[in-house]
């Protein structure tokens, strides 16, 4: 462990900044909603995985890899889901296996860490009936007409997550009419199931759970009954945390449910919300693989840099020129680490800035955070005078990008993959950094002859300046 800096979480259900203190500092749990695989993930569902995995990564560097335990669902079971196995003509089994497939290789390309766990709703049905056991003894559900609902006014403080108007909650629930409610807000816990549907035997017969069950079931399995952390994106807030929230405290009785609730903030896609009316809406997996977005098929580590320019409770806003910006800031990276001979195993031990840990330690403050990643990569930029002191920063660069899951790669690796595939990338970068050495000892004549030389290969620089630190920096592309 070496952070020793106190975690300071905004909490959803507080509306305040905390320094947060785990019920058990041997084993830290923290829950993330994960995907509904009826159909591939979008871009906006790729930013509580890697906003998540930045968290449970500083976790484990303060309490230590074994003393984190990270649990993120996989729902399948759902409405959405039969209705499109049924469009495909496919099995339910077929579709989600499919679809949970890729969507691994996704989240693998973008540099998350798997879960601990990663439990499947369909393995959780037994919990789920014992949920619902739980809530109807205590007067908190009901069933009716095969169906099994929560009793919403059965709970005075149901609403404090989202602490929204009785009015706007019925209208984000999308509230059915249906004659078995006693209430309008009441929700499902437990539906029958027709016939082709998959269902499960009940004491209230063949059906299966309501989505917010789900996850109830599984994060008490899995967590217990009260856990440190909850985090999802902010959509998510009412109905399902909300939900969630009355389903399990009710359940078992306690206060809350997790003692810190964190989300992440909208995503639009050049100015725009993402839709497929619009044709702007876009799945991780095209982004890897397709040229539908910026003309090319772009790396999970560009994703994965572009999605963390922005503070994660902000919204933020996917754009072609983002990625650009994070290809040539990648670039520019790997070719000082490259330069100096460091890649990530190398740079394991290498201190981390103080800093650098302040920023990520301060609500996940991950671009105060990226600042000090330029800082460092400046100063390991390739300089002859002092060669010791611009490996070391080198090695820090290293150290702090990794628990940003970033420059984890081969240096070498990145740079004969890199899209200037009519350049040879490596011998670019090794001119760049040759000419930003002579700027910076004011050895203008060769600078000059260096950009004509890198010219003539059909690269275009881009000098400038680090904002945070001063010194002279150089970006570059293919002309």
């Amino acid at each position: 462990m070496s952070i020793s800096t106190p975690v300071k979480l905004y909490n959803t259900l507080t509306r305040e900044r905390e320094v947060f203190s785990p019920l058990d500092s041997g084993n830290v749990r923290l829950y993330v909603c994960g995907p509904t695989v009826y159909d591939f993930a979008h871009i906006g569902n790729a930013r509580p995985l890697i906003v998540f995995d930045v968290l449970y990564r500083l976790l484990r560097e303060k309490y230590g890899a074994d003393h984190v335990t990270y649990v993120r669902n996989i729902t399948d079971v759902d409405d959405k889901i039969n209705a499109r196995a049924a469009e495909r003509g496919v099995t339910i089994r077929e579709l989600t296996e499919e679809t949970n497939r890729v969507f691994q290789e996704d989240v693998a390309a973008l540099g998350c860490l798997p879960p601990n766990v990663q439990p499947r709703a369909t393995e959780h049905i037994a919990e789920m009936i014992v949920i619902i056991e739980r809530l109807i003894a205590r007067g908190h559900a009901y069933a009716a007409d095969g169906h099994v609902l929560f009793d919403v006014p059965s709970m005075p403080d149901y609403g404090a997550l989202s602490r929204r108007p009785l009015d706007d909650m019925i209208a984000g629930a999308r509230v059915e009419v249906a004659p078995y409610k006693k209430g309008e807000m009441d929700f499902v816990l437990w539906k029958p199931s027709k016939e082709g549907e998959p269902g499960w035997d009940s004491p209230w017969g063949f059906g299966r759970p309501g989505w917010h069950l789900e996850c109830s079931a599984m994060s008490h399995k899995h967590l217990g009954e009260v856990f440190d952390i909850h985090g999802g994106g902010i959509d998510l807030v009412f109905p399902h945390h909300e939900n969630e929230i009355a389903q399990t405290r009710c359940a078992f009785g306690h206060d809350v449910m997790a003692n810190v609730w964190m989300h992440n903030g909208f995503l639009q896609v050049e100015g725009e919300k993402m839709s497929k009316s619009l044709g702007n809406f876009i799945t991780i997996h095209e982004l890897l693989h397709s040229d539908k977005f910026g003309g090319k098929p772009w790396r999970g580590e560009v994703l994965r840099l572009a999605m963390l320019r922005s503070h994660y409770r902000q919204p933020i806003d996917w754009t072609v020129k983002a990625l650009e910006e994070a290809e040539k800031t990648l670039a520019r990276w790997y070719g000082v680490l490259r330069a100096q001979g460091v890649t990530a195993v190398s740079a394991h031990d290498a201190p981390l800035r103080a800093a650098f840990v302040e920023a990520l330690c301060d609500d996940l403050n991950i671009p105060r955070a990226m600042a000090e990643l330029h800082a460092m990569a400046g100063k390991a930029e390739p300089r002859d005078d002092d060669s010791q002191t611009a490996k070391a920063e080198a090695e820090k660069l290293a150290r702090a990008a990794s628990l940003l899951g970033l420059l984890e790669g081969d240096p070498a690796t990145w740079a004969q993959k890199a899209p200037e595939a009519n350049v040879d990338a490596a011998e670019v970068e090794r001119l760049v950094a040759d000419r930003l050495a002579a700027r910076k000892a004011r050895n203008f004549a060769e600078s000059d002859r260096l950009r004509d030389v890198l010219a003539e290969m059909g690269v275009k620089l881009k000098d400038g300046k680090d904002r945070a630190t001063g010194e002279p920096t150089t970006e570059w592309e293919v002309a």
